[in-house]
């Protein structure tokens, strides 16, 4: 191996160190963070990667009995769930139909659907809340699963529709020609096929619904209802009282999973984003 070679290889080395570094911070900050008595976090004088002064659970005390963050993370999951089984089962069929008709009119619309994804949340939220009072769902976790389709929808059926595009129309052609349906060459050669663009809708949804502020702060009224993304923040910063460990406690318990999806699933993720982003 060349000299050139070898640079090239301790390069490369030192470039993801750096980066997997710079990735995990975050995540070592709140970890170290979430121990830390409140007097040596705010000692600048004080080691800020150690425990100078001894850890404590003080602060996952005041997280677990004086907060409702249990029952915010079960809110959060529970809608979380339905969205994500709402925005498969109408972008999925949406971006395939999309997909396959024919001219340009297909792609104009699926462009069309897109944009509404672009739409702030803030100019949607009028319009939203009042079909949110008609229904009389306001403090009702069931408006935040009425408005996240909203803008989960569009973009996973943009999506999927170019995800499907990459699908070349033999495959369920063939399957047809053999005696299955459309629908059934679609369900059981088409979805199999595209794994990928189905896990990168289930995880972009979950995520946008874990990480949503504006609509749960606005619909949701009690505590008791809040996802984790609202009641943290409201709980856990009084005035000008910042309780940070119980804060970067929540925020790693709260993350973490999500990180773990991501790594899991990160090559069929990064698939799905790069086969459905492009013009098939």
């Amino acid at each position: 191996m060349s000299a050139r070679e070898n640079a090239a290889k301790v390069g490369h080395r030192t470039l993801i160190t750096l980066f997997s570094l710079f990735a995990a911070f975050p995540f070592a900050w709140m970890l170290i963070t979430t121990f830390k008595k409140t007097n040596d976090l705010l000692d600048p004088n004080s080691f800020p990667f150690g425990y100078p002064k001894g850890p404590t659970l003080e602060n996952l005390r005041v997280l677990f009995e004086e907060t409702l963050f249990v029952r915010w993370i079960g809110n959060t999951v529970f809608v979380g769930v339905i969205v994500v089984i709402i925005t498969l089962l109408l972008a999925v069929p949406a971006g395939y139909a999309l997909a396959r008709l024919s001219g340009t009119f297909g792609e104009q619309l699926g462009i069309g659907i897109f944009l509404t994804y672009l739409v702030p949340p803030t100019i949607l939220f009028i319009p939203l809340a009042k079909v949110v009072s008609t229904l009389h769902l306001q403090d009702n976790l069931w408006a935040l699963v009425l408005t996240y389709p909203s803008f989960t929808i569009p973009f996973c059926t943009w999506l999927m529709m170019g995800f499907f595009k990459a699908i070349p129309k033999d495959i369920e052609e063939a399957a047809m020609v053999d005696g299955m349906s459309r629908l059934g060459a679609f369900t059981h050669v088409i979805l199999p096929m595209s794994v990928a663009g189905l896990l990168t809708v289930v995880i972009f949804t979950f995520t946008l619904v874990m990480q949503e502020f504006v609509y749960g702060l606005t619909f949701i009224n009690s505590g008791r209802n809040f996802t984790v993304s609202v009641g943290v923040p409201s709980f856990l910063v009084r005035g000008d009282v910042y309780f940070w460990g119980s804060l970067m406690g929540a925020c790693f318990i709260a993350s973490v999973p999500i990180a773990f999806l991501y790594n899991l699933f990160v090559d069929r993720f990064i698939a799905g984003f790069t086969v459905g982003a492009v013009k098939g």
